[in-house]
């Protein structure tokens, strides 16, 4: 990782243009990381800049929509060659990311939120059939499940990722999840749908989305100990007083989306 350097991406192709034109109007230096055609429907280009190309950039134009800003690791994972995906999807046409951001659990990794272009609702019960580790909350439309060490969490038209090792992993994630959702309803007569919540996230993942601080506050001796009893549905995430704190916004985020997947209510 170099320390120097940030990158971004954005909601929309347009948003991008925006960016693009401003840099070039002031020679700022930046680079391009473009997503291959195979991941044109879940990722736009992002952009690795200087802080100070970020800043300037900001302050010629204020008006442009980021996706967010993380530090810049060059990508682990190498993309898929090959043409764009021909069909337009069903319940998974494309995606974009509106929120990308260190990822709270661990902060060497990053989260992201996208939005869809289509509807998961009607194929979770047949991915909660298919992916036997997936934790599916059927009042909450909801499935979370664990690829790898990314967690997941599915809903009728979002799609949240969180510990994803760099920008070219997340695409390769969530174009995993765009497949799977257009292969298993393209697959629905042979598969049984399930309503039954099978798994539920281990409370280790729970725990780490939590303050850390032990404060007691909740009524528990330590974090571990309230993260236990969530998981288990005997306490209430408001009950974590701390995580509802303005300066804890990222924290809490990624808590809630872990605890849809649970079907615990903030309470």
């Amino acid at each position: 990782m170099d320390a120097d350097l940030l990158l971004t991406t954005f909601p929309s192709p347009k948003e991008l243009h925006r960016a693009l034109s401003a840099l070039d109007a002031s020679g700022a230096h930046y680079r391009r990381v473009d997503p291959s055609p195979p991941l044109a429907r879940v990722a736009v280009p992002a952009l690795v800049m200087s802080r100070e190309v970020r800043a300037d950039l900001v302050e010629r134009d204020s008006g442009i929509v980021f996706s967010g800003w993380i530090d810049y690791r060059a990508a682990t994972a190498s993309m898929p060659n090959g043409l764009a995906p021909d069909a337009d999807g069903v319940c998974f046409q494309e995606s974009a990311i509106m929120v990308l951001q260190p990822c709270v659990a661990d902060d060497t990794k990053i989260r992201l939120v996208t939005h869809l272009r289509g509807n998961l609702a009607p194929v979770l019960p047949y991915l909660n059939a298919v992916m036997q580790q997936a934790s599916y909350t059927p009042g909450a439309e909801t499935l979370t499940y664990m690829d790898q060490h990314r967690m997941v969490a599915l809903y009728p038209r979002r799609i949240t990722v969180a510990k994803a090792d760099e920008i070219v992993d997340a695409w390769l994630t969530l174009e995993r999840i765009r497949r799977v959702a257009e292969e298993t309803w393209a697959d629905r007569d042979r598969v049984t749908p399930c309503f039954e919540r099978r798994k539920k996230p281990p409370a280790l993942e729970i725990f780490k989305r939590l303050p850390g601080t032990n404060c007691g506050l909740c009524g528990e001796m330590t974090c571990m100990a309230f993260a236990l009893r969530l998981g288990a549905g005997e306490v209430a995430v408001r009950q974590c007083t701390p995580v509802f704190l303005p300066e804890q916004d990222a924290r809490r985020a990624a808590l809630l989306e872990i605890c849809a997947g649970l079907g615990v209510e903030a309470g």
